[in-house]
């Protein structure tokens, strides 16, 4: 096993802004702490809090690494003091808190799962952030049943596409809203149940249709804004809404009687500031879950895009578009 080099390429952000402020820097290459392993990496997804961090929005955690990148795919060649879970040459895929763009990564051993050796490194490299995002907020928090409907906004997302696949294998049925037809098709050819198209269609009278007036059990939500009092409208008695994010805004003015008449829960969560044992404990029930069937494929990345490390800006500029359906994952 090849002694990592001292210093390696990273990605950069030199000043909050558009994404020409990120930029190829030489860094040290990191030394994995207690319980921790260095991960070369071979690819790192590219996610909506990357959009955020860079523009200046959204800082790192303290102790974190200041580059962005959420999650990493690649091989194990050194092990931080007491890390025993893997050895040099294991492939594994793990959530960072920072630190992604790189060439080198560190990560911690209960965090990083073994990569499926039916899944290549670019779909490996997209997989951690979307799959435990998911898993605890429709799984976890939003407790999601065989039988019950799940409605997913956003649903050609690197969350929704993964959403899909997770609540049909869990035999849910899904409904999802996406703004083009192509992406339609895209969610309905994962498995989807029912596509609409928000732009054209209003999605709360299409929930009550294809649910025989009764609405959606759970409402997995990445929108906000005026989006909260309508999935209040749309959610079934005794529903849930989980919030993962506000792309159309963290304030909205809602009548909160629908709560009460209808018994709802909405509840939310964020990923990246979560103590390394709620990670690890997501982690856990994934490798028992979920794992086996990644394993035959049943469940897997949809990648949209792929792009040298260098060029992070273009892979940017491709998810600032929202014309991407699926991941869009940087190559090292």
């Amino acid at each position: 096993m090849e002694k990592p080099p001292a210093q390696m390429t990273a990605i950069g952000i030199s000043k909050p802004g558009g994404p020409e402020v990120l930029v190829p820097q030489l860094r040290p290459v990191p030394s994995p702490g207690p319980r921790e392993v260095l991960i070369k990496v071979a690819a790192a997804g590219v996610n909506r809090p990357d959009v955020l961090q860079r523009s200046g929005s959204y800082p790192p955690p303290p102790g974190a690494s200041d580059l962005p990148g959420l999650e990493v795919a690649g091989e194990v060649v050194a092990l931080g003091e007491g890390a025993s879970r893997y050895r040099p040459g294991d492939k594994v895929m793990s959530l960072v808190s920072g630190g992604g763009y790189a060439q080198y990564c560190v990560a911690h051993e209960a965090i990083a799962i073994p990569v499926p050796t039916a899944f290549s490194m670019i779909e490996a490299g997209g997989t951690p952030e979307t799959l435990i995002t998911v898993w605890h907020n429709v799984f976890e928090r939003g407790a999601l049943k065989a039988g019950e409907t799940l409605l997913i906004h956003g649903g050609s997302s690197g969350i929704g596409t993964m959403a899909i696949q997770l609540a049909k294998v869990f035999g849910a049925r899904t409904i999802v809203t996406v703004g083009s037809k192509e992406k339609a098709g895209a969610c309905l050819g994962l498995g989807a149940d029912h596509a609409i198209n928000y732009k054209l269609q209003d999605f709360v009278a299409e929930v009550k249709a294809a649910t025989a007036g009764a609405g959606a059990d759970l409402i997995l939500d990445m929108v906000g804004g005026d989006y909260i009092e309508k999935n209040y409208d749309a959610a079934a008695l005794e529903g849930r809404i989980v919030q993962i994010a506000f792309l159309g805004g963290a304030k909205a003015t809602v009548n909160l009687a629908r709560l009460m008449v209808k018994r709802l829960h909405h509840t939310g969560s964020t990923l990246r500031p979560r103590s390394v044992a709620d990670k690890a404990a997501m982690v856990a029930a994934i490798e028992a879950k979920v794992l086996p069937m990644m394993r035959e494929r049943r469940i897997k990345p949809l990648i949209d895009s792929s792009f040298p490390l260098e060029q992070a800006a273009d892979a940017h500029r491709r998810m600032e578009t929202s014309a991407h359906v699926g991941k869009i994952v940087l190559t090292i």
